[in-house]
C-alpha cells in the first residue's frame, strides 16, 4: 500500500476552537486517507522547523489561517499542492497561493447557509412588522398591534435583495416557498439565472423606492464601499425595513441613521456594521435600529458543516473527482 499523502492543520489563534470545526467524524475521515497530526500546527511552529514539513502536500485550515507571500509559501511548504479552508472568504491568503499554482478550496458555500437562513427569517418577520411591533407592544400593546396592522405580511409582497452571490441566491431560493415578488440588484446576474430563481432584476433606486423590505448581500469590494447612501435610504418607504447580513462597509451608516431618525417607523436590522466591533453608543439613541453581534455566519454546531465539507473535498481531491468548492483567481476577483 502506498504511503498516505502528508498533510497538516495550519492555523493561528482560531476564532472558534479547532475541534468545533473539524469534529471527530471529519478528523477520522481525514486520518484514514492522510498522514496528518490530530491537532493544528501554528505558523510559528511551521517557520521554526520547515524541514519537518517539507513533504506536506495538503493543508487544512479554518478561521485563523496565516497568510504568506508566494516565495515564503515555497520556502515553508515546497511540496504544497492544495489548501482546504473550512470557512468562508479566502481573500486574506489565497492570492499568493494561487500565484504559485496551489489549488484552494473553501467551504464558503456551506458558510453561506446559516447567513441565508437568518436573512430569509428576518425578511419574513420584517414583512409582518415584527421588529418594531414587539418593541412597541411592551410599552403599549394596542400601539404595537396598530403598527403591525400597517404591514402587508408575506402574501404577494415585494422584497428587494442586493447581491445575487451564493448567499443572495440561497435567500432567493428560500423565498421561493413563499408567494412573494422578489427584486434583485446585481450587475452580474444574467437574465437566465434570474428566471431560474424566479426573481426580477432591478436597479437600486427602484428597490429602495418600492420594496418594503430590503436585504443586503453585497460583497465588500472597492466598487461597493459606501454604495448604499442617503440617496437610497431617503427613498425608503415610511414603514420599510433594511436588513444587513452582508458587509458593513457597503453602507454609509450616518446616512442610514439619519433616514431612520427622520422616519421612526422605518427599521434597520444590522448584523454587520463598519468598523467592527462598533461603538454601541452610536445606536442607543436610534430605537428603530436592531443590532446583533455578527452572528449570521456559522456558529457552534453549524461550524461542523464546514469541516465536514472540507473532509469530503479532500477525499474528492485524492480520488480525482470534480469539485464545486474550488476557488480560482477569476472567482477571487468577484468574491467577498
Amino acid at each position: 500500500m502506498p504511503p498516505k499523502p502528508m498533510a497538516l492543520y495550519l492555523l493561528d489563534a482560531p476564532l472558534v476552537p479547532f475541534e468545533d470545526v473539524y469534529g471527530d467524524a471529519a478528523r477520522r475521515r481525514l486520518a484514514d486517507r492522510l498522514g496528518i497530526p490530530d491537532g493544528p500546527v501554528s505558523s510559528a511552529a511551521l517557520a521554526a522547523d520547515p524541514a519537518r514539513f517539507r513533504d506536506v502536500r495538503l493543508v487544512l485550515s479554518t478561521w485563523g489561517m496565516p497568510s504568506f507571500a508566494a516565495e515564503e509559501w515555497g520556502r515553508l511548504l515546497p511540496a504544497l499542492e492544495a489548501v482546504f479552508y473550512a470557512a468562508g472568504s479566502v481573500q486574506a491568503f489565497a492570492g499568493p497561493l494561487l500565484a504559485r499554482g496551489v489549488r484552494v478550496f473553501s467551504a464558503w458555500g456551506e458558510n453561506a447557509v446559516p447567513v441565508a437562513e437568518m436573512a430569509a427569517a428576518q425578511i419574513l418577520l420584517a414583512n409582518k412588522g415584527w421588529f418594531q411591533a414587539q418593541l412597541r407592544a411592551k410599552a403599549d400593546y394596542a400601539a404595537g398591534r396598530a403598527y403591525a396592522a400597517r404591514f402587508p405580511g408575506n402574501y404577494r409582497e415585494r422584497v428587494g435583495l442586493l447581491g445575487a452571490g451564493r448567499i443572495g441566491t440561497l435567500v432567493a431560493r428560500f423565498l421561493q416557498a413563499h408567494d412573494l415578488e422578489v427584486l434583485v440588484y446585481d450587475p452580474f446576474l444574467s437574465d437566465a439565472d434570474a428566471a431560474r430563481l424566479g426573481v426580477r432584476k432591478a436597479g437600486l433606486e427602484e428597490i429602495f423606492s418600492t420594496c418594503r423590505t430590503v436585504s443586503n448581500h453585497l460583497a465588500d469590494k472597492p466598487e461597493t464601499k459606501g454604495l448604499l447612501d442617503g440617496r437610497l435610504f431617503d427613498r425608503m418607504l415610511p414603514d420599510a425595513t433594511f436588513l444587513n447580513t452582508g458587509r458593513g462597509a457597503t453602507v454609509v451608516e450616518e446616512d442610514l441613521l439619519r433616514a431612520l431618525r427622520d422616519a421612526p417607523d422605518r427599521t434597520a436590522v444590522l448584523d454587520v456594521v463598519w468598523p467592527e466591533p462598533p461603538d454601541p453608543a452610536r445606536f442607543r439613541d436610534v430605537p428603530n435600529v436592531f443590532l446583533t453581534p455578527h452572528i449570521a455566519g456559522s456558529l457552534n454546531r453549524e461550524c461542523l458543516r464546514m469541516g465536514d465539507a472540507m473532509a469530503e473535498e479532500v477525499v474528492r481531491y485524492l480520488d480525482g473527482a470534480p469539485s464545486e468548492r474550488e476557488v480560482t483567481a477569476a472567482m477571487l476577483a468577484a468574491m467577498a
